[in-house]
């Protein structure tokens, strides 16, 4: 007999058994449910558009089992973890879910059986679950991961084409609603094309589009100052004030890799870059190093062979380690994907990079020091997609104490906005959009 688990489709006396145990929602505690496995360390939740993050902290490895129930609504995602105990610090999860969650209606967590912990996510839509387990790393001890993917996947070419539709149809927005709009990385409505960019007779169109990649995000903070800045923070405010700029501009689009706090894997961040036809690509970040008096401003592009400097190899260690912070699910990928992509990475496409970032770095000169005169080379994975020019900003450092206030500050967040702005303007003037169809 095949296992129901394997089809979504649970026996009724199963299901029953299910419900009940899973209903039972155990505030109060017995000296014998103090855990005795496992120390759950926290609970995590990560609302975000394409996909919603609940992550489970603790201190030994756990076992789980994992099954969808889809024969009765509401639809549920069953996990049966091995190894802890129903504790005050578990039932916190159940206050963290949002009402506007765009996945998960409501938790219900009950002991299973003694060590075993039965939680049922209901569902708003249909997913394509995600739970794996992750090993210690950085900040982290063991966690357990829920990722409740929707079962269409967001398309992001498609999303930023309705975007736009929608921005060109609504009425004029205030300030506020702009930076609303802005954060969810829409784009203003296009108006008619500029005489050098007229769409041609054969339905072909020129138009620019950019996608802007805040680093980190969600489980991963990036670096964090003495004063506890948090490099995801800076990185998103100074991405959206990159976006605001550019979606003022005719014929453009913008692409934020990431609209909120949640993890965005390296390759996805790549890949959406792709999806969207993207003319280049800018990755922004707020260095840190060892030493707190290291200061300014640098551009990165990739390397096909070893980094420029030995700093700049350590840089793209840290920064390619995110995932493993941020926490990837490396079930079912492909592991020479990551290989396949620098391979075809080429040098003409590395050589438009280090152009398109010698115009930046000229910009970010005029509101703050340089780390270093001349664009680096490193193999950063976020800068491997092979067919667009991409570079990797960092901003200042963190660790620095005086360049760490700056980061915070409005003026300096605009200033540097402007600046990898105006760069993008510079490469484009010499580099023009290609053409593209119709749904381009």
């Amino acid at each position: 007999m095949s296992d129901p688990r394997a089809t979504g489709v649970v026996h009724p006396q199963r299901r029953r058994l299910i419900e009940g145990a899973a209903g039972t929602l155990v505030l109060s505690l017995a000296p014998w449910q103090i855990a005795r496995g496992a120390a759950l360390l926290g609970v995590r939740v990560w609302p975000a558009p394409a996909y919603t993050r609940v992550t489970l902290e603790h201190d030994a490895p756990l076992t789980f089992t994992q099954f969808m129930v889809r024969d009765t609504p509401p639809l549920r995602l069953v996990v049966e973890i091995d190894g802890i105990d129903l504790t005050p610090r578990l039932t916190e999860l159940i206050g963290k879910i949002e009402p506007d969650d765009p996945y998960i209606a409501r938790v219900r967590l009950g002991q299973n059986r003694p060590r075993v912990v039965r939680l049922v996510v209901e569902l708003k839509t249909d997913v394509a679950p995600e739970v794996f387990a992750l090993p210690p790393a950085g900040p982290y001890r063991h966690r357990l991961v829920l990722d409740l993917y929707p079962s269409a996947p967001i398309d992001p070419l498609a999303e930023l084409l309705r975007s736009t539709e929608q921005a060109s149809s609504a009425p004029p927005q205030d300030s506020a609603a702009l930076e609303r709009e802005i954060a969810r990385a829409l784009t203003k409505p296009s108006p008619p094309p500029r005489p050098a960019q007229a769409r041609k007779d054969d339905g072909v169109s020129r138009f620019t589009s950019i996608a802007i990649d805040p680093g980190h995000g969600g489980e991963d903070p990036g670096a964090v100052g003495k004063r506890g800045t948090l490099e995801k923070d800076v990185t998103l405010a100074i991405a959206r004030r990159l976006a605001g700029l550019l979606a003022a501009q005719p014929d453009t689009r913008v692409l934020l890799t990431r609209d909120g706090d949640y993890v965005v894997p390296l390759r996805t961040r790549v890949a959406r870059a792709r999806q969207v036809q993207a003319d280049v690509f800018v990755s922004v970040h707020a260095d840190a190093w060892i030493r707190p008096d290291a200061r300014g401003s640098s551009v990165f592009a990739l390397s096909e062979r070893g980094a420029s400097s030995s700093a700049a190899a350590w840089m793209a260690r840290r920064e390619n380690d995110a995932d493993l912070i941020g926490g990837v699910n490396l079930a079912g990928h492909d592991p020479k994907l990551a290989r396949l992509l620098l391979d075809l990475s080429t040098t003409a496409q590395i050589n438009d990079s280090l152009s398109f970032g010698n115009a930046v770095l000229r910009e970010i000169e005029r509101v703050n020091t340089l780390h270093k005169p001349r664009v680096e080379q490193a193999g950063f994975a976020v800068l491997k997609a092979p067919d667009v020019p991409s570079i990797l900003v960092e901003t200042a450092f963190i660790s620095n104490p005086e360049e760490e206030l700056r980061l915070r500050d409005d003026s300096y967040q605009q200033g540097v906005a402007q600046a990898i702005f105006n760069g993008i303007q510079r490469y484009l003037r010499s580099n023009p959009p290609r053409a593209r169809g119709p749904l381009g």
